[in-house]
């Protein structure tokens, strides 16, 4: 029977890494993103690059909970086993706390993008795994999520408490036979970073990240990898 992975935010940078590392080794892929007509170009670019593979997208907004609903809802109504399941989805906004706005609404987005998000898919994804005993669930963590910076602002909140859900879910899940891993990139060359001006080499490349994904998952099941943590080789910027 075919695997499958479900990637949330799959049309770039790392989610897009991962969506093609795992359609070359067979899995099927089912993502989402905001645009529809990336999804369109994404299912166009891995289909040519791997012949045969198959894609389910769908259009929809993650940081909306209808919308994540919508989603699950279609994953669900596919029937097939989710073998993986990458929370990829989020938002950075740079900038200091005390310069947000004074309503609180960008603390209050990015934790909708990057924890809410996460939170949702898994417990929708969650009863089908533990019934079938089988599953490894990666969230997608950060350097924030270990080390505040300046300017990190409501971003880094946010990554600290996805860490924390990825460790809650470690100790609850492992008794189920799951495995769950935080990722924990640093600066890695994605769409967050346009317009820099440093060299392409100073950052890691989305592809790494991807590899050291389907690494982690490839252990066996004995064996699980809780964090992550992947930097610059010259260090965080």
């Amino acid at each position: 029977m075919q695997k499958y992975i479900v990637v949330t935010g799959g049309t770039k940078g790392i989610g897009r890494a991962i969506v093609r590392r795992f359609a070359q080794a067979g899995f099927g892929v089912i993502t989402c993103a905001r645009s529809g007509q990336d999804l369109q170009a994404l299912t166009t670019a891995v289909q040519q690059d791997v012949p045969g593979a198959v894609l389910h997208t769908l259009a929809a907004d993650l940081s909306q909970a209808a919308h994540t609903r919508r989603f699950t809802d279609f994953v669900l109504s596919l029937g097939v086993p989710v073998e993986v399941l990458v929370n990829n989805t989020g938002a950075f906004i740079p900038g200091r706390l005390q310069d947000e706005p004074a309503d609180g609404s960008q603390l209050r987005h990015m934790i909708d993008v990057n924890l809410y998000s996460a939170y949702d898919v898994t417990r929708a994804l969650l009863p089908e795994m533990i019934a079938r005993r089988r599953g490894h669930i990666f969230n997608m963590c950060s350097t924030a999520s270990i080390m505040a910076y300046p300017n990190g602002g409501s971003y880094s909140i946010a990554k600290f408490a996805l860490l924390g859900l990825t460790k809650g879910l470690r100790e609850e899940l492992k008794e189920h036979n799951l495995r769950v891993t935080a990722i924990l990139p640093g600066a890695t060359l994605t769409a967050s970073w346009e317009g820099v001006d440093l060299p392409a080499e100073r950052f890691i490349k989305a592809e790494d990240v991807a590899e050291a994904v389907f690494g982690a998952y490839s252990l066996s099941p004995q064996a699980v990898i809780e964090e992550l943590l992947i930097r610059p080789q010259l260090g965080d910027i």
